[in-house]
């Protein structure tokens, strides 16, 4: 493992704790005017999510964690899990949707995707800001509906609901922010 010190510190770098594997989401050094100066960081806990805020020592060392991200194509749903293959060796590897989240709503088969890896364990996905999918369902527009800014809700093809404009209609591709579930523009 990588040793680093609190001078070493970059956003969205990895670190392994004690109580667990982090992401730094934002760190500040502080110089008090009496006293050693310390680091202040809000970290993200990888596997569950949580938001904790910790004090280091400044120059305190700890392991950085080695993650590697892997380009791989969704090629279908088996039961529950989601089917990856790696887009380098066309390796399969099995993913079950608590590791994959809320980001299901937005993969379709043979859309890709970057797997986040620590060492053989999965603790993460990443995803293009945008993605198109296909409107399954919602109220047909109307002659007259050209309301500025009116919205309805369609459901796509994943199962994700979202706000859309009057004017779009069932079986049209949209493009979808996959940060805000939010429409962004017919594709």
């Amino acid at each position: 493992m990588a040793q680093i010190a609190t001078s070493d510190f970059k956003n969205g770098m990895t670190l392994d704790l004690d109580d667990g594997l982090f992401t730094l989401v934002e760190f500040q050094h502080v110089k008090p005017g009496k006293g050693g100066a310390f680091v202040r960081t809000t970290l993200k806990n990888v596997r569950n999510g949580a938001v904790v805020e910790r004090t280091f020592r400044a120059g305190e060392r700890m392991e950085r964690a080695i993650v590697d991200k892997k380009e791989m194509q969704l090629l279908y749903r088996d039961g529950e899990d989601y089917v990856f293959m790696d887009n380098a060796t066309y390796d399969q590897l099995t993913v079950s949707p608590e590791v994959l989240g809320d980001r299901v709503d937005y993969l379709v088969d043979s859309s890709t995707a970057l797997i986040v890896m620590y060492g053989d364990e999965i603790i993460g996905v990443d995803l293009a800001a945008s993605v198109e999918l296909t409107i399954t369902e919602t109220e047909p527009g109307l002659q007259g509906d050209r309301v500025s800014g009116a919205k309805k809700p369609a459901t796509l093809e994943t199962g994700l609901v979202v706000q859309v404009p009057l004017f779009i209609e069932p079986g049209e591709r949209i493009k979808v922010d996959t940060r805000t579930a939010e429409f962004i523009s017919r594709a």
